[in-house]
């Protein structure tokens, strides 16, 4: 029998890996200049926590979630996006109670969606996002904005497009509520059968449609900003002010929506306008989310954050053909020759790596020739040769495969030799 993985997961191999890793690790940098700290939460949930945040009109919700009853009959769903999770832990653990606020967390983890896969788009992806908590600064939605595309250009990427809206509060959103039901209303049997629902239960849902994106009405629906309120408008030209002087450009579209129900004011996503990169071009997006911490069962707190996928950021990467500087090279390699020289190479071996040296050596029985070409293929920088006669003096042979320079010193000094060899490539 031949078992293959899960449709829509996929094996992430050395070679590849490495990129990654990479990736993790620039992201992790870029939070630490922000003072974000790592948060790590459950992959799975109580299904009501996902029912209650992200919201019961959402496609993630009725359609996508990854849900299942354990041995004692609770319902439990695999994490479908990674706010919801954050925020439930900030509540538990009575976090919003610490001195030092807002909250600031960030989080890399796969999630899980059902839906069909595409290039980009897995039932199993990892996403990296970040979560401010407790701050109704408008310039703490500017920051977060400015850390994901600081993210993005970090990482080497140039052909970028920040898109930003706002939802309003819910005064606002009331008002803009009403209006597209008028407007949709009429032409409600032409619509595919959710927006039928979503008019119902959550109109604004309506203008992130798939299916019914090019129905004339969409192009004339009103708009969000036109029913803004005092406040609301005043928050929205304040967030746009702070990106003004931080020089992040930004284009307006109204009709930007995002596809959960606890966003509010601030909404953007961020996309990649590189050739070749394909039909969906979002990377990234997140917005605000006031009444979130609240719905879960804490204080009144308010929140933004946004999440990106790792692999349309390395999609991204290989449209705009950015080269990753991933070390690929091996430190050292042993070669040894005659059953003691093996025996004495293992403990060389450990060594070298207890002081912080990678290297590896020949575990299946090779002969001398294809020893050496198992270093050439891992690119060793150096080569260590024990054969019977060195190991007879004491002594070891070290090969520079860089210049062929070849010395030979005494087996007992090979880690401090070594040592000293790569700090003066460091240096």
């Amino acid at each position: 029998m031949s078992l293959k993985g899960p449709r829509g997961t996929q094996d992430i191999l050395p070679g590849e890996v490495e990129k990654w890793q990479f990736v993790e690790s620039v992201l992790s940098d870029v939070c630490r200049r922000y003072n974000y700290k790592e948060v790590r939460t459950p992959i799975f949930e109580h299904t009501e926590l996902f029912q209650r945040g992200v919201g019961d009109t959402t496609d993630i919700v009725q359609k996508e979630m990854y849900t299942f009853e354990d041995r004692g009959g609770r319902s439990l769903t695999l994490r479908p996006e990674g706010t919801a999770s954050v925020v439930r832990s900030f509540v538990q653990n009575k976090v919003y109670g610490l001195p030092n606020q807002p909250t600031k967390y960030y989080y890399f983890g796969p999630m899980f969606r059902y839906e069909r896969p595409q290039q980009g788009r897995m039932r199993q992806f990892v996403q990296f996002g970040i979560e401010a908590l407790g701050s109704d600064d408008p310039a703490i939605d500017a920051e977060v904005i400015a850390l994901a595309m600081n993210s993005y250009q970090e990482l080497g990427l140039q052909s970028l497009k920040l898109v930003l809206n706002s939802l309003g509060d819910q005064e606002s959103r009331e008002e803009h509520r009403k209006a597209l039901i008028s407007h949709f209303d009429p032409h409600r049997e032409e619509l595919c059968e959710d927006c039928q629902v979503r008019l119902d239960q959550n109109p604004m849902r309506v203008l992130d449609c798939k299916k019914d994106k090019d129905h004339p009405a969409m192009s004339t629906a009103p708009s969000i900003l036109e029913y803004l309120n005092d406040y609301s408008r005043t928050y929205f030209e304040n967030v746009k002010s702070y990106l003004d002087k931080m020089g992040i450009p930004y284009t307006i579209d109204p009709n930007l929506v995002r596809g959960l129900d606890y966003y509010n004011h601030t909404a953007f996503e961020i996309m990649s306008e590189s050739e070749g990169f394909g039909a969906i071009t979002t990377l990234s997006g997140g917005g605000r989310y006031n009444g979130l911490v609240e719905e879960i069962g804490g204080p009144e707190t308010s929140g933004i954050g946004f999440a990106m996928s790792i692999e349309r950021l390395l999609m991204a990467l290989e449209a705009e053909g950015v080269s990753l500087p991933l070390e690929e090279k091996l430190d050292c390699y042993i070669v040894a020759l005659g059953e003691e020289a093996e025996k004495e190479a293992a403990g060389v071996v450990y060594q070298l790596r207890k002081a912080g040296i990678q290297v590896d050596k020949d575990y299946a029985g090779k002969k001398v020739k294809a020893q050496f070409k198992s270093a050439d293929r891992l690119q060793a920088k150096y080569v260590l040769v024990l054969g019977e006669n060195e190991l007879a003096n004491g002594q070891i042979n070290v090969k520079r495969m860089a210049t062929g320079d070849q010395e030979t010193i005494a087996l007992a000094d090979v880690v401090e030799h070594m040592k000293k060899e790569f700090k003066g490539e460091q240096s």
